[in-house]
């Protein structure tokens, strides 16, 4: 349960320890913060061919979000399936 406050750092963490990395919207952020291209792309990639899975927060696959610009952001939840999932149902229930 520690947050470094490097995505790669962060995410290579979970892949040791296990859990979720999720970086949703907030006012300041209502797109998320995270690049689609460069930085959610390759991270989604191997959270997947690891079993995982890496979404938008709604169900959207990040590897299927088709971009529309160079610098898009997205929200990202990335982890094990089951706790992207679970995480996904909470924020339907409880979001906004």
């Amino acid at each position: 349960s520690r947050y470094i406050g490097s995505l790669v750092a962060d995410f290579h963490r979970n892949l040791i320890k296990g859990g979720i990395y999720m970086y949703p919207t907030t006012a300041s952020n209502p797109n998320g913060k995270l690049r689609l291209l460069y930085e959610c792309n390759p991270i989604a990639f191997l959270a997947e061919q690891a079993g995982g899975l890496a979404t938008d927060g709604q169900g959207n696959r990040i590897m299927e979000i088709q971009p529309t610009e160079l610098h898009q952001r997205v929200p990202f939840f990335v982890g094990s399936k089951n706790m992207v999932e679970k995480a996904e149902e909470f924020m339907r229930e409880y979001g906004e």
